[in-house]
C-alpha cells in the first residue's frame, strides 16, 4: 500500500511500534492496555462482527483499487470438476465427463485476458473462488495469457490453500459468505457458470436474481452446458407454473465451447441497462 500521510500527527504504525517497546510491567501487560486495533482477541469478539464485516469489504476493495482491477468476469464451478488429464481420478463418470468443461473454462480465461491486455489488462479481469476445479481451470488460463486474476478464497475446514495459479496480490480470504458474495458481483461485467453443486447452485440463482429484480444491472450471463444445466434444472416448468416470467428465460444463454462464450459476452444486448418492473409482478 501506498503511504500517503495528509497530517502531522503520529500514525498508528508509530504508535504500534512505540507500544511494544514499552517496560514489562503489570499494566503494560494487561489485555486492556493494548491497542485495540492490534489486539485481536478484542477484534474476534461477537460485539465486533458489524467491524469485520466492514474490513472484510474494505480490504480487497481498497487492494484491487489500488492494482487498477476496474472490472471483471466472474467463473463459478464446481470444484469437484477435474482437468482431462486427470478424469480417471474423479469420483464419478459424470465428473469425469464434466472434465471438458475445465479446458473450456481455461480457455475462456485464457481468451479474456488476452482480450483485457490489449487495453492494459485493468478491464475483465477474470475473478473466480480461488479453489480446485473449474476455478483452477479459469485462474489458470489467465496466468497462462500471460495476466492477473482475482481468487476469493472463503475458509473451509477441507481446503488450505488457494490454487497454485491466482496472482499472489490478488488472492484474498473470507470468513464471511455474504461479503465474499458482494465482491464477486461489485465490478462484474460478466458472470459464466459452470456445472458444478450446492455452491455453484447458490451463486447462479443469487446473481440471477438480482438481475431479474433489478438491483444489478443486466451483464452477459453464461450457463455452460445445456444439457447438464436442463437436467439439473426444469427452465421451462418455472416459467409454466408461473413462478417466474418467460422473459426471465432470456436472462441468460447456454454456451457450450469458450469461442461461443466470448463472442456470445461481447455481443450481449441490454448489457448495463437495469429491469425497472418484474415482469409477471403484479405493480
Amino acid at each position: 500500500m501506498t503511504k500517503d500521510r495528509r497530517h502531522l500527527m503520529r500514525d498508528s504504525q508509530e504508535d504500534q511500534r512505540t507500544a511494544g517497546q514499552v517496560p514489562q510491567t503489570p499494566q503494560t501487560t494487561s489485555p486492556s492496555y493494548r491497542l485495540a486495533f492490534t489486539d485481536e482477541d478484542f477484534l474476534l469478539r461477537d460485539d465486533l462482527r458489524p467491524v469485520r464485516w466492514q474490513l472484510e469489504l474494505l480490504k480487497p476493495e481498497l487492494l484491487m483499487n489500488e492494482a487498477g482491477v476496474h472490472s471483471t468476469v466472474v467463473l463459478f464451478g464446481g470444484a469437484r470438476i477435474p482437468e482431462p488429464a486427470k478424469k480417471h481420478t474423479a469420483r464419478t463418470q459424470t465428473l469425469a465427463d464434466l472434465s471438458a468443461f475445465y479446458e473450456e473454462a481455461r480457455l475462456f480465461a485464457r481468451r479474456v485476458t488476452e482480450w483485457s491486455l490489449e487495453t492494459g489488462g485493468s478491464e475483465n479481469v477474470i475473478v473466480t473462488g480461488g479453489g480446485p476445479g473449474v476455478m483452477e481451470a479459469g485462474n489458470r488460463g489467465a496466468e497462462e495469457a500471460g495476466g492477473r486474476s482475482v481468487g476469493l478464497n472463503i475458509v473451509l475446514p477441507h481446503e488450505q490453500a488457494p490454487n497454485p495459479y491466482v496472482t499472489p496480490e490478488l488472492a484474498f480470504n473470507f470468513h464471511y459468505f455474504a461479503i465474499r458474495k458482494m465482491h464477486f458481483l461489485m465490478r462484474a461485467k460478466a458472470v459464466c457458470v459452470f456445472p458444478g453443486g450446492f455452491g455453484t447452485l447458490d451463486e447462479l440463482f443469487e446473481t440471477l436474481t438480482l438481475i431479474q429484480t433489478g438491483r444489478m444491472k443486466r451483464v452477459p450471463f453464461l450457463l455452460f452446458g445445456r444439457a447438464f444445466w436442463e437436467k439439473i434444472v426444469n427452465w421451462e416448468a418455472l416459467a409454466e407454473a408461473g413462478t417466474i416470467a418467460e422473459e426471465d428465460l432470456q436472462l441468460f444463454k447456454f454456451v457450450e465451447t469458450a469461442d461461443e462464450a466470448f463472442e456470445a459476452m461481447r455481443s450481449w444486448t441490454h448489457a448495463g441497462e437495469r429491469r425497472e418492473h418484474i415482469p409477471g409482478r403484479a405493480e
